[in-house]
């Protein structure tokens, strides 16, 4: 049977400590996606391409985004609301469930943070947090 449970997965984030960060995780998520890697492409075409194809060669890469929804609890989520203050980028982990924990590691800022208050469901948050630098797959 192929595929594994999503069920477990965390996101983390770090405490900015030097030379031993901790990471610890974002309470009640409940859902966690990206990293969305990309690379740009340069078009390369001349009048001689074959066959009058269209040729391209790789550009620059970009970590994309994280995104995150949580229900949300004001007094466990503050920090969230304070870290859309920072200006550099934090370091945060995706911890997925797999038996060897396999772990995405990566620089972002939060760049969103959008509360929903309905009035005949729970209160929750989605995240966006920008990628800065190249994402680490362990």
């Amino acid at each position: 049977m192929a595929g594994i449970d999503g069920f477990g997965t965390q996101l983390k984030r770090g405490d900015g400590a030097t030379p031993s960060e901790t990471f610890t995780g974002i309470g009640e998520m409940t859902s966690i996606g990206g990293p969305s890697l990309a690379r740009d492409t340069y078009d390369v075409t001349t009048h001689g391409s074959p066959d009058q194809w269209r040729e391209f060669i790789g550009g620059l890469k970009d970590g994309g985004e994280v995104s995150g929804d949580v229900n949300y609890d004001p007094s466990l989520h503050d920090f969230l609301v304070a870290d859309l203050e920072d200006k550099s980028p934090r370091t945060y982990q995706i911890v997925f469930p797999d038996p060897e924990q396999t772990t995405w590691t990566f620089k972002a800022i939060l760049t969103g943070f959008e509360p929903s208050a309905p009035f005949d469901d729970k209160l929750s948050a989605s995240l966006t947090w920008k990628v800065s630098g190249k994402p680490t797959l362990s």
